[in-house]
């Protein structure tokens, strides 16, 4: 395929069924197709010359629906909630709605606690409260459509990097203001946070985002945040002296999840 258009051999291959066309072809065609009229109306034609029978069909189909469709509403105009579905799915709101939740009584208990030698909850789960929101916003027992989802052109890496960054767009600004009402600064919090992000996106194209995101939290709950309610002191693990193994492991994350973009185009992302 050209910058521009999609070449010949695609597009007659495409008519034909794609049978001689590999995967990626497919999906970088079809992705094409959905922004350039000009090559859907070659492919139009293509069908006709290489699937007359196909283009029978379709003729007849057409002929049935086309008075149903001039008598329907027009569709109405594209509004905030149309645009907003390509970034969020709807199973995403209680989830945010409880990571909020959760981290205002964090607040709370911080703010009411005894200040001297407590260690601070907001700063405890701030790592860890982005990835609950990103394993609903891309889990297949939560979505309903998870099958539509992962079967369009666009459904890989730019979709869950879409989600992920409509999760850190609520949650983030929440932390910031848990962390500024109980002085714990941000640069404790932000690199582990999206560190945290990155490898449960990147262990999700092997195991599942829910798993992963499971596995991370219940790892994080017994390594670290159980041991710090325990002795009363900032963990070790989010120390500012850390931040380089953080920044480390996040760099990691984002490497991984790049050079597996192609994993999250499968169900099997959806555990």
């Amino acid at each position: 395929m050209t910058r521009e258009h999609a070449s010949a051999r695609l597009i007659d291959g495409y008519a034909r069924g794609g049978t001689d066309l590999v995967a990626d072809e497919v999906w970088a065609l079809e992705s094409h197709l959905e922004g350039c009229c000009l090559c859907r109306d070659r492919l139009s034609a293509a069908v006709t010359a290489e699937a007359p029978a196909l283009a029978a069909l379709t003729g007849a189909v057409w002929a049935g629906l086309e008075p149903q469709l001039a008598a329907a509403a027009p569709a109405p105009p594209r509004g905030l909630r149309t645009r907003l579905s390509a970034w969020t799915t709807p199973a995403m709101t209680p989830w945010l709605a409880m990571v909020l939740a959760v981290t205002l009584l964090a607040l709370l208990l911080d703010l009411a606690g005894p200040r001297a030698g407590q260690v601070s909850l907001v700063l405890l789960l701030a790592p860890v409260l982005p990835v609950c929101g990103v394993a609903a916003s891309w889990s297949r027992g939560l979505d309903p459509a998870y099958e539509l989802t992962a079967s369009t052109p666009r459904a890989g890496l730019p979709l869950v990097l879409r989600r992920t960054a409509s999760v850190l767009a609520v949650v983030i600004p929440a932390l910031l203001a848990g962390g500024w009402a109980t002085g714990v600064t941000a640069v404790q919090w932000l690199l582990p946070c999206l560190a945290f992000t990155s490898m449960t996106l990147a262990l999700g194209g092997l195991i599942g985002v829910t798993r992963a995101a499971v596995a991370l939290v219940s790892v994080w709950g017994a390594v670290v945040a159980a041991p710090a309610m325990v002795t009363s002191g900032t963990a070790v693990a989010l120390r500012t002296d850390g931040l380089p193994v953080w920044g480390l492991i996040l760099a990691l994350g984002v490497a991984v999840v790049i050079a597996r973009r192609g994993a999250y185009t499968v169900l099997r992302a959806h555990r």
